[in-house]
């Protein structure tokens, strides 16, 4: 019950873009096109599943037992960086025309922050190993639904008459801001 509560709580209640606001860069960015936020979301649920699972290990049995946990910013960065390099390369190798939408937002979530804010609240809220993966899968697919939700409303915004000035980027604001007031709503769920 605790793992689904962890997951439950991930996607929709602690949504790291809707109520964190963390990793709002590759969220507004590649939200223009339903696929191609789908191919960041698919991306960004493996960098931090494997990120999660990785700073846990390197937290817990290096950086502690070595009284280095001071250091784990960095450590957590090294190890999303190098997680990022490999999604790019197979992502490139598998789907050029994906690689090519995703652009300079699939190299962007080395510093999303969003992938280092699983991390560390994984760390500060002292999760085991399983715990700590189920947050980190959690914040993933609640990054994925808000992206795929917030790139099917732009489509369709960009279908509809807009007045000039509020066109493009304003109207992107507006709606995400809805999006998050949206999102708030499940902060009233008793888990």
């Amino acid at each position: 019950m605790n793992l689904l509560v962890i997951l439950i709580t991930a996607v929709f209640i602690n949504n790291y873009v809707m109520s964190q606001f963390l990793g709002i860069c590759p969220f507004l960015g590649v939200s223009k096109k339903v696929e191609t936020a789908a191919g960041m979301g698919v991306a960004v649920i493996f960098v931090m599943a494997l990120a999660s699972a990785a700073s846990w290990l390197v937290f817990n049995f290096i950086l502690v037992p070595l009284k280095l946990d001071y250091l784990y910013n960095i450590a957590f960065i090294l190890i999303i960086a190098s997680l990022v390099q490999f999604v790019e390369m197979f992502i490139k190798k598998s789907s050029p025309s994906l690689y090519q939408a995703l652009g300079v937002f699939l190299p962007l979530i080395t510093t999303n922050c969003a992938v280092l804010g699983v991390a560390v609240s994984n760390m500060q809220k002292g999760y085991n190993f399983i715990e700590a993966v189920v947050n980190g899968v959690g914040g993933a697919v609640g990054f994925a639904l808000a992206i795929i939700l917030f790139a099917g409303i732009r489509e369709r915004i960009a279908r509809n008459k807009i007045l000039p000035a509020v066109q493009g980027f304003p109207l992107a604001l507006i709606s995400a801001g809805l999006m998050s007031i949206a999102f708030l709503g499940f902060s009233g769920l008793s888990l």
